[in-house]
């Protein structure tokens, strides 16, 4: 089971978008795909049309031992698609889960119930660094960073990586970068072409070719509880995100066939 964390401590990335998004192609593409919605904003819950009125178990209620994972899992509009929500008590968890012991593990222990059913787990992070990222990183393999096209773009992402580096010498050795995805980009700025060369320049291939525009249609469908293929499959937006997850699943296959050949 893939475990990749979507994270940027920075907000207004496209993180969140680029979680709902990439969890609806994965399941269109027939892929199991579970997304944990660990942001007290719980954006990703809402953005699969899952509202706080319906009740339930939410990711609260599992760090803080009141349900289990199973408990929590909500079906979405897409088959392969399920959802744990978010709910806005895990903004009270940061200083809840502070006298907990092991409290950097309890989204790992969490998921292990449910590993066998899903083949991929999308964690969407807070825009923080705090208790809940490290959780996150704590029970992820790889790391999805998502960077806007803006000045400073790259000089946001060193407290990040410098989180990642800790995780991987105290908590989690496994982890390591998924990849970079670059956002909200339009082609005609020289801005857009300025950023996606430094970044390729710095992080080489770890830069997807792909990149996702600005795009209308993206950013509406949030707000009718979709993501783009349900909302407006034809829009550029929904392209872009298909061609982004047609990248990530030819590097997993790449890093299988490695892995077959080596052993």
């Amino acid at each position: 089971m893939r475990r990749i964390a979507i994270a940027n401590q920075k907000g207004g990335v496209g993180k969140t978008t680029t979680a709902i998004n990439v969890g609806a192609c994965l399941a269109v593409a027939e892929k199991k795909t579970l997304l944990v919605d660990v942001d007290p904003q719980g954006n990703a819950t809402s953005g699969l049309g899952v509202t706080r009125d319906e009740g339930g178990p939410t990711l609260y209620d599992v760090l803080t031992g009141g349900a289990t994972m199973n408990d929590a899992v909500r079906r979405t509009r897409l088959p392969f698609l399920d959802l744990v929500p978010s709910h806005p008590d895990l903004y009270g968890a940061e200083i809840e889960l502070l006298e907990v012991p092991a409290r950097e593990h309890l989204l790992r222990e969490a998921l292990e119930p449910v590993a066998g059913e899903y083949e991929i787990v999308l964690i969407d992070c807070p825009p923080s660094l705090g208790v809940l990222t490290v959780n996150t990183l704590a029970a992820a393999r790889s790391v999805l960073v998502p960077i806007q096209c803006e000045y400073y773009a790259l000089e946001g992402l060193s407290q990040l990586l410098a989180t990642v580096r800790q995780v991987q010498r105290h908590l989690n050795p496994q982890l390591e970068i998924e990849g970079l995805v670059l956002t909200m980009t339009d082609a005609r700025l020289n801005l857009s072409k300025q950023v996606a060369a430094e970044a390729r320049e710095y992080f080489g291939d770890k830069v997807y070719r792909t990149t996702i525009p600005r795009n209308v249609r993206l950013s509406e469908a949030p707000g009718f509880g979709k993501p783009i293929l349900l909302y407006d499959a034809q829009s550029a937006g929904a392209e872009a995100y298909m061609n982004l997850t047609r990248e990530m699943m030819q590097a997993w296959r790449t890093q299988e066939d490695g892995a077959s050949a080596k052993g």
